[in-house]
């Protein structure tokens, strides 16, 4: 089943899902468990919705009781990069409500020309650090980038923390050495926050 749902509640947050594209297969990723999440029937898109479509959308959602508005759905966000950091500045005209970006951390594999200053629109930053090393980091994102993969990320996350706050998330998955883990976060001085596995 295929729809075109953007806008989607979970909890006190509003998610923004704009496209189902990502470079990374993550074995726990929880697509992979259905399709709904929060009050949504779907979060695969029947097609990429334009800039204008999501505009026009955000502006008939109910805001009241909203604490975080989250760019996260059944894909990378940044796929879309140049579209993101536009709807960002869209939104920023309509709200004081918090921006946040759930990101696998690629974007300098995906489009090496863009310049990660413009993520300064976020308020918050989540990057995937998934493991402690460029080899189970592969077996677990299974990225089409390979192994080079992990040390883009973790470049992306040294750049992105002089534009705005960010951490790093880790799933508790599969006997993954999360204090390893916790040693690369503080190495780079961002804070780690573990997610437990839904399977």
């Amino acid at each position: 089943m295929k729809d075109n749902t953007i806008f989607y509640k979970l909890g006190d947050n509003l998610y923004v899902n704009i496209t189902n594209r990502c470079s990374c297969d993550c074995v726990f990723c929880i697509r992979k468990n259905g399709d709904s999440v929060g009050n949504a029937a779907t979060l695969w898109l029947e097609r990429e919705p334009t800039v204008e479509e999501i505009k026009r959308d955000f502006d008939t959602q109910e805001l009241t009781g909203i604490t975080e508005i989250v760019f996260c759905g059944y894909g990378e966000p940044m796929e879309r990069a140049d579209d993101v950091v536009e709807l960002c500045g869209y939104f920023k005209t309509k709200t004081t409500i918090p921006l946040r970006l759930n990101t696998n951390g690629l974007v300098k594999l995906i489009n090496e020309e863009f310049d990660v200053s413009r993520l300064s629109v976020f308020d918050f930053i989540s990057v995937s650090l998934n493991a402690d090393n460029p080899v189970d980091y592969q077996k677990l994102s299974r990225t089409v980038f390979g192994e080079v993969s992990f040390k883009s990320m973790l470049e992306f996350a040294k750049d992105v923390k002089k534009f705005a706050n960010v951490a790093f998330t880790v799933v508790d998955f599969n006997g993954l050495d999360t204090e390893k883990c916790r040693i690369i976060s503080d190495s780079v001085g961002i804070p780690l926050r573990i997610r437990h596995f839904e399977g």
